[in-house]
């Protein structure tokens, strides 16, 4: 009985070493990705946040709503989802330095382009929210919604157009470094 079980613990340990040399044959032990920290605590890291928190805000509260009776709203709806997705996606390239493994790809342009055309459609998509707001009656559950959800797309449009600057100038230093 004791042979049996040594023989055992051998053989899960052999399976074990066969285990991880299949793994790290294949390259997965170790994550080519990196967790950045500091891309967290800067100035661009901190309004993508707000800009996924606050376009997460617009698209949850007229989500919320009976927004198809008012076609307008479509809109501000498309913008919020759309915006919020790219920005998710970028935030995730960023945080784990991804963009760095594709160097091909001009990442500051890339951000002065989607941030300042992100920041136009959310201005219209708040203009088009705070006018739509009027169809709803006052003091209603829609109403309300609407009326956060403006507020919302208006900050989060600040932060789009607040990383476009940022985005520019650190392009521009880039630039006259080199």
């Amino acid at each position: 009985m004791e042979v049996d079980s040594e023989s055992r613990i051998d053989s899960s340990s052999t399976d074990r070493t066969s285990k991880s040399s299949n793994i790290e044959s294949l390259g997965l032990l170790h994550s080519k990705l990196a967790y950045d920290g500091n891309f967290i605590r800067s100035a661009s890291g901190m309004l993508m946040a707000g800009e996924i928190v606050f376009g997460l805000l617009v698209w949850t509260l007229i989500g919320g709503t009976e927004y198809l009776h008012v076609p307008a709203l479509g809109w501000v709806m498309f913008v919020s989802v759309f915006c919020w997705v790219l920005t998710v996606i970028l935030f995730l390239f960023y945080l784990t330095m991804a963009h760095t493994r594709i160097p091909q790809i001009p990442w500051k342009i890339l951000g002065i382009c989607f941030n300042g055309s992100a920041s136009v459609l959310y201005l219209t998509a708040a203009v088009i929210n705070a006018v739509s707001s009027n169809v709803a009656i006052r003091g209603r559950y829609y109403f309300i919604s609407w009326v956060a959800s403006t507020i919302f797309a208006s900050l989060a449009m600040v932060c789009y157009a607040g990383n476009t600057v940022v985005n520019y100038k650190s392009w521009r230093s880039k630039c006259e470094d080199t």
